[in-house]
C-alpha cells in the first residue's frame, strides 16, 4: 500500500506528496480545460503512469532474462474525448528499443509491457494501441 496525500493550491493547481518518499509533484489545469497549462495535468499524468509502467516492467523482465534494454523509450500520445463527458479516449503508446533481439526476447518484452498494471487498469473505452519498434 502507497499513500499519497493531494492539496488543492488553488488556481487549478495542486500539489501530490509520494508518502514513502516524500517526493511532490505539482498538477495544473491543461488550457483546454480553463488551466495555465504549466504542468502536467492529471490526465497527463495517466499518460505518464502507462508510458513509465510498461518501461519499468520491460526493465524488470529484462533484469530477470539478462536482456539489455536500457535506452529504450516509450512516447505516448494522449487524446481527450470530443464529445459527451471529458476522459481520455485514446492513449497511443509506441515503445523504441535500443537494440535488435531474438524472437523469444521480443516476445518477452512485448508481454511485459502489455501486462503493465496501469495498461492492465486502463477503462476498457480507453483505445489503447501499442506499436513498438526496433532498429533495422
Amino acid at each position: 500500500m502507497v499513500e499519497v496525500d493531494v492539496v488543492y493550491t488553488g488556481s487549478l493547481r495542486c500539489e501530490a506528496t509520494h508518502g514513502p518518499s516524500g517526493n511532490k509533484i505539482q498538477t495544473d489545469a491543461p488550457k483546454d480545460n480553463m488551466g495555465k497549462g504549466e504542468a502536467f495535468s492529471p490526465t497527463d499524468l495517466v499518460a505518464t503512469a502507462l508510458g513509465g509502467c510498461m518501461l519499468t516492467i520491460i526493465g524488470i523482465v529484462g533484469q530477470k532474462n539478462n536482456i539489455a534494454v536500457e535506452g529504450a523509450k516509450a512516447h505516448v500520445t494522449k487524446e481527450m474525448a470530443t464529445e459527451g463527458i471529458r476522459r481520455i479516449s485514446r492513449l497511443a503508446v509506441t515503445i523504441t528499443f535500443p537494440q535488435t533481439y531474438s524472437d523469444k526476447e521480443k516476445s518477452l518484452l512485448e508481454n511485459a509491457a502489455m501486462t503493465c498494471p496501469v495498461h492492465k487498469s486502463l477503462h476498457p473505452e480507453v483505445d489503447a494501441p501499442v506499436e513498438f519498434v526496433y532498429p533495422e
